[in-house]
């Protein structure tokens, strides 16, 4: 059994907006806009990267958010999607090394599905590959 948290709430970590954030500082990733939704406006004829926690859970006995997330690449066409798609896979298992805003900690990074052509018929058709991956993140208790 783990640690009680009893005592108190738990912090768990802005997934979605930590690895836009991540992935936003990356020089492999200039010029294309990255967010947890597409910008206002996007007509598919420009770069993107968006991040989506489709769930997972809490590990209590060890304190860890498992997370689920979705990760769409755009681009212009097809082959800058996927341009874009092979440059987030290229950087994101840097993420458990780099420093993240409040201390937090990415501890595993592990693809679960590689890009999947997926127009987003939502976006007029826009050149889309989806990617799935998994962050074990630990919480900790909300400081007082």
């Amino acid at each position: 059994m783990g640690q009680s948290s009893a005592d108190g709430a738990l912090f768990f970590p802005d997934v979605e907006n930590l690895v836009a954030a991540f992935l936003g500082t990356r020089g492999e990733l200039d010029g294309v806009y990255v967010g947890v939704a597409l910008p206002t406006g996007f007509d598919g004829g420009s770069r993107a990267v968006v991040v989506n926690r489709l769930g997972g859970g809490f590990r209590s006995d060890d304190f860890l958010d498992d997370v689920i997330a979705l990760v769409d690449a755009y681009g212009g066409d097809k082959t800058s999607a996927h341009a874009v798609a092979n440059a987030v896979r290229g950087v994101l298992p840097l993420i458990t090394v780099a420093g993240h805003a409040g201390g937090v900690v990415v501890s595993e990074v592990e693809e679960s599905q590689g890009p999947c052509w997926s127009p987003d018929r939502r976006n007029g058709g826009a050149s889309r590959y989806v990617m799935r991956y998994r962050f074990v993140v630990p919480v900790r208790p909300v400081s007082a």
